[in-house]
């Protein structure tokens, strides 16, 4: 039988399990690889006879493994599973139901938004951010990708969904409605599923409890994704407040209280990074002279991964203070250059 959902230490969401958040409807962390985000939830809302997931997890053995655990423990199985509603295209939410679709047949639902980016991934053409990076004057991020995909074994993990989701559109289940609610920011697609009724908003990266998503890691990018994030997190903010059931980290009783945080701490990154152009102008030594994570650790501290992180959100952070008129942008020898206005 499933656990309740009980708030405790800060990383006690990554216990393995199905753990009720709300009359029907569980959480279940599925492991990731690194010691980075570590888990992500897949929430299973009961639905009749079967299930419905919100998320998938990442099509990797022990994400797998962890999945049908959990389902055993509520009495169900994989084939159980009637469908799959998919937050957004990043991997850890959507491969793993690639993978099961495939033995199981299991529909895959994704945001239309989302169309761009997996065009890209299909063609194999997506180059990983090379080219962001180098107009990013970040070449030595750009040669490492570069020399990892000559050795990196091509992905066979994506495929189109079944159905791709409008926004506002309504999904019927037998004892629920859920609204399908377009937020994009972290990718241009992303979606968060609305139980209005039931006060629950499953809001996949879009708004996290202990972190801030990362903006524009995605195959195609738009051009001021720090722009839709935060119009997208007031949008949240308009809808009535509900239960935050986030990809990543606990549950928490408010959605509208961490939307705050997270508009607040961007308008605070806005200001810091315009004072960092002072004395570097590419968004590579922009981000060096930044704090990262809330330890405020130095740039040449982070892992490659985490540094390609950190150009692309300060790239995003530049491009926006430029549509502010608060900076001006020239590109020479094709790396963009910011100055003040």
């Amino acid at each position: 039988m499933a656990s309740v959902d009980v708030a405790r230490g800060r990383h006690d969401w990554l216990e393995a399990g199905a753990f009720e958040v709300a009359p029907g409807v569980h959480r279940i962390p599925l492991p990731m690889p690194g010691d980075g985000l570590r888990a992500i939830n897949a929430y299973a809302i009961e639905d009749g006879d079967g299930l419905v997931l919100v998320d998938s997890g990442w099509a990797r053995p022990e994400a797998r493994e962890a999945l049908e655990s959990a389902l055993a423990e509520l009495g169900r199985g994989l084939a159980d599973v009637r469908r799959f509603l998919v937050t957004h295209v990043h991997r850890d939410h959507y491969t793993l139901g690639v993978q099961l679709r495939r033995e199981f047949g299991t529909p895959l639902a994704l945001g239309a938004g989302e169309r761009p980016s997996l065009e890209v991934l299909l063609s194999g053409s997506n180059d990983r951010q090379l080219s962001r990076l180098e107009r990013a004057g970040a070449d030595e991020l750009a040669e490492l990708i570069r020399s990892a995909l000559e050795t990196e074994p091509a992905e066979d993990h994506y495929e189109p969904p079944d159905e791709w989701l409008d926004d506002g559109a309504e999904i019927d289940l037998t004892s629920r409605t859920l609204r399908v609610i377009a937020t994009p920011g972290h990718t241009r697609g992303h979606v968060v599923f609305a139980d209005e009724d039931n006060a629950l908003l499953f809001s996949g990266d879009h708004v996290l409890p202990h972190i801030t998503p990362s903006i524009g890691l995605e195959a195609a990018r738009t051009d001021l994704p720090l722009g839709d994030f935060l119009d997208s997190l007031q949008r949240v903010r308009e809808l009535p407040d509900m239960r935050l059931l986030p990809a990543h980290g606990p549950a928490t009783a408010s959605a509208h209280a961490r939307a705050a945080e997270l508009l607040a701490h961007h308008e605070d990154r806005l200001d810091r990074t315009q004072a960092a152009v002072d004395g570097a102008d590419t968004a590579r030594e922009v981000a060096g002279r930044l704090g990262w994570t809330r330890r405020e650790r130095a740039f040449d501290d982070l892992d490659v991964f985490n540094r390609i992180l950190a150009v692309g959100e300060t790239a995003a952070h530049l491009d926006l203070l430029v549509a502010r008129a608060r900076l001006e942008r020239s590109v020479v020898d094709g790396v963009a250059r910011y100055r003040e206005a």
